[in-house]
């Protein structure tokens, strides 16, 4: 599911209501590739798919347009936009960049080892679907870290961005899920990048986390090339 939006978002719906419903449900199917690059679909047809009025789709629509999901053609609907390489490769330096900031920053509050738990425990549940050699769970847990630690981090500003790009990437990682080798190393890798949050070693965090997410990036984009795909 989609993350709640970020205190002073611009663009987002108050929570509950029926256009945030929308866009959650929306958002989830393109993300999850269920609405595939290319696909289509009129503002009515998504409507009565999701049974909800029209005028809350026309919302999540537009909310989805800013994200950079779809695009929006007067009478025609929205249009899943796809991912080329060079919009992957951008997206990963955009990471590589902004998420060692959060790792830092959230080593250097040095909060209390209750609320970095749900940290630890992501940690854990990778652990555990590796050994069970569940890819499935372990990208669950694998973005369980990252939202928490981007969350955790204290700016909200950062947090926004990073987690519209880690959106953006969502439908990459999860094509390129079973093409990888069992993520052994990334594994390790969190467990490292907590142990410097946790002793409140903001420079070595903003390291082992630059060094993770660019050693991830390379690999993905390399499984891309590999895969003879255009685009995503």
């Amino acid at each position: 599911m989609p993350p709640a939006a970020m205190p002073g978002q611009p663009g987002r719906a108050r929570p509950g209501t029926a256009a945030d419903v929308a866009y959650g449900r929306l958002k989830a199917m393109i993300l999850d590739n269920a609405l595939p690059p290319g696909t289509q679909r009129l503002e009515a047809e998504l409507a009565l798919e999701l049974g909800i009025s029209r005028t809350p789709v026309r919302e999540a629509m537009l909310r989805l347009e800013q994200d950079g999901l779809v695009s929006i053609t007067p009478r025609h609907g929205m249009r899943v936009l796809p991912i080329a390489l060079a919009d992957i490769r951008d997206i990963y330096e955009v990471l590589t960049s902004l998420e060692p900031t959060a790792a830092e920053a959230l080593a250097r509050r040095q909060l209390p080892a209750e609320q970095l738990r749900p940290l630890h425990r992501a940690c854990d549940d990778m652990a555990a679907a590796v050994a069970a050699g569940d890819r499935a769970a372990w990208a669950e847990a694998d973005e369980a870290f990252h939202r928490g630690l981007v969350e955790l981090c204290g700016n909200r500003r950062l947090a926004g961005m990073v987690m519209q790009v880690w959106d953006q990437s969502h439908r990459v990682r999860m094509v390129t899920l079973n093409l990888r080798p069992l993520p052994q190393a990334s594994t390790a890798e969190h467990r490292a990048i907590m142990t410097a949050i946790a002793a409140g070693d903001g420079d070595g965090a903003r390291e082992l986390y630059r060094i993770h997410r660019r050693r991830g990036g390379m690999e993905l984009i390399s499984l891309v090339e590999r895969s003879g795909l255009a685009w995503l």
